[in-house]
């Protein structure tokens, strides 16, 4: 089986850019089709989200299954809020089976964050777990209580960071635990500071992070200061600095200025070592992924692999 064209672009090292969608709370495929053609032939790949913010949507391995037939490549997110190690290791084989090779594996809001609190947590496993679990379907064959799998799985496995700006002798020691369970990307959370971001990075060389995984920063095209401040004060681990938020309340058209601060971000982000590419999240301004996308593709001359 060959590899994704995600995987294919980051060996490539060219520079990457992925957004996400959250699966509908729907029953209607068209659903997720609409929103997904809007992106198609845009982006490297799109990420589902599985149960976004604690809440139920629409089945993620089938919307990756619907993304996949709609012409755009998915990163299927795969939490461990919900599931026990069967029920995840089965949808690994499936997912495999059905030629979902990109994988997200995060944690998984607490049920208590969304709409039915009531709901049980299980977190059987933790994602160094699940990654390792995915590691020896992928690489040995084997479940990792050492029953056997038929056939062989093409995983490209992902997790989760998030940039700080490191203190003297700190090290990225839950990064580090991430890789050695066999993360080949990264996907941040929003770092709209470029120095922060190159003195982030720098200390991952230093540590000889950035040559074990590719890293795709997480940006946001802001809608407004009231957007920035909300994504900077309920998303943990965002880092928005207050001069893009007075940059924001200065602008005569908010939207129009959070574009640009976006795209100036994106090119820089292009030149800072250890940097691969950046995973575009827009919360209650998801319309305005397209645009961007295109107008950095248009100055910078790219297409989606």
């Amino acid at each position: 089986m060959p590899a994704g064209s995600l995987e294919q672009r980051l060996s490539a090292r060219q520079f990457a850019i992925t957004t996400e969608i959250t699966p509908p709370v729907a029953v209607l495929a068209e659903a997720l089709q609409q929103h997904a053609s809007e992106l198609r032939g845009l982006v490297d790949a799109v990420n589902l989200t599985d149960g976004a913010g604690a809440r139920a949507h629409m089945d993620v391995m089938a919307a990756a299954v619907l993304l996949k037939q709609s012409g755009v490549e998915p990163i299927m997110q795969l939490t461990c809020r919900d599931r026990n190690r069967i029920a995840l290791q089965s949808l690994l084989l499936g997912s495999a089976a059905l030629g979902i090779c990109n994988l997200l594996i995060l944690r998984g809001d607490d049920p208590r964050a969304g709409d039915q609190p009531d709901a049980k947590p299980v977190f059987d496993l933790d994602p160094v777990t699940l990654l390792a679990t995915a590691v020896a379907i992928r690489d040995r064959g084997e479940l990792p209580h050492g029953r056997p799998v038929d056939g062989r799985a093409r995983y490209f496995l992902g997790a989760a960071d998030m940039p700080i700006d490191p203190p003297p002798d700190w090290e990225p020691a839950a990064l580090l635990r991430k890789l050695n369970a066999g993360a080949q990307f990264i996907q941040t959370q929003f770092c709209m500071d470029a120095e922060i971001l190159r003195r982030y990075m720098s200390c991952l060389q230093q540590h000889g992070v950035t040559d074990r995984a590719h890293f795709l920063i997480g940006v946001a095209p802001l809608a407004s200061a009231r957007s920035a401040r909300w994504i900077r004060d309920k998303l943990f681990g965002s880092i928005i600095p207050d001069a893009i938020i007075r940059r924001l309340e200065a602008a005569s058209d908010p939207k129009a200025e959070g574009q640009q601060i976006c795209l100036d971000l994106m090119s820089e982000y292009q030149t800072i070592p250890g940097v691969a590419g950046v995973h575009v999240m827009a919360p209650l301004n998801e319309s305005a992924v397209p645009e961007l996308v295109s107008e950095f593709r248009r100055r910078n001359g790219t297409k989606a692999g």
